[in-house]
């Protein structure tokens, strides 16, 4: 097992169409770098218990909420580097708390119970969550995504997601990276992370070009969208064959 990382920021969403995009593109060039990797892909694993509870809970927007995904960058084999990360929002700030491993390394972990040789505190905090809520993978989610950092400020963040994709069959991140759109083909989510104030440039920007923030969930919209109808057709279901087996 490799690295553990602590995060605590803000972050926003805006969900914008092609227009937007392209202006806001060329109005922050002055202001960021690219990210070091440029553009590349985002895969991740979101995990929940048997009837959804995390994800439900979290579209209600309780004061706390949490989740636990594990993330790649890329499609990754066996001995590729993953992101094992909890991530937690309380009052509007995101704690989001990460160890690194290789993927043989999550699968034997999150699948046969089986811990990486280096223990570590965020470790112990991940394996509490699982105790807890006996969480199974149930979502695949990818989008390809391209990332800048501020010039005079690092810690500020901007990324730009679209084809957003996801399954809910073959969820593992070595699969491939394939799965049903969730968007239209022009639109995309631009996402302002940091653990200090938005710099005044950029508020400028958004507000010329009209661009207001949104409480988007990639796995949210994709419960509701897709997901949501079907667990309350299982729980009905196995509701009425107790109700059969009780009575006969």
């Amino acid at each position: 097992m490799g690295t553990a990382f602590v995060f605590k920021r803000v972050e926003k969403k805006y969900l914008v169409d092609q227009y937007q995009i392209d202006t806001f593109l060329q109005a922050i060039e002055p202001y960021v770098n690219n990210d070091l990797y440029g553009q590349y892909t985002v895969c991740n694993i979101y995990f929940d218990t048997e009837h959804y509870d995390l994800i439900r809970t979290s579209i209600d927007k309780p004061v706390y909420k949490e989740k636990l995904r594990l993330r790649s960058y890329g499609v990754p084999k066996g001995d590729n580097k993953v992101f094992l990360e909890i991530k937690k929002k309380y009052k509007g700030v995101v704690y989001k708390r990460r160890i690194t491993m290789t993927l043989d390394e999550a699968r034997l972990y999150l699948n046969d119970g089986i811990k990486p040789n280096n223990d570590c505190q965020i470790l112990r905090e991940i394996d509490y969550f699982i105790n807890h809520y006996k969480p199974e993978p149930k979502l695949y989610l990818a989008y390809d995504r391209q990332a800048f950092s501020g010039k005079d400020d690092p810690q500020l963040r901007i990324t730009v997601d679209h084809n957003i994709r996801s399954r809910q069959q073959m969820v593992d991140l070595g699969a491939g990276d394939y799965g049903t759109a969730l968007l239209n083909d022009d639109q995309y989510l631009i996402e302002l992370k940091t653990s200090t104030a938005f710099p005044l440039w950029l508020t400028n920007i958004l507000s010329e070009y009209l661009i207001y923030p949104t409480s988007f969930s990639k796995y949210g919209s994709i419960y509701s969208k897709s997901i949501a109808n079907q667990d309350v057709k299982k729980t009905i279901n196995k509701k009425e064959c107790r109700q059969c087996f009780q009575a006969s």
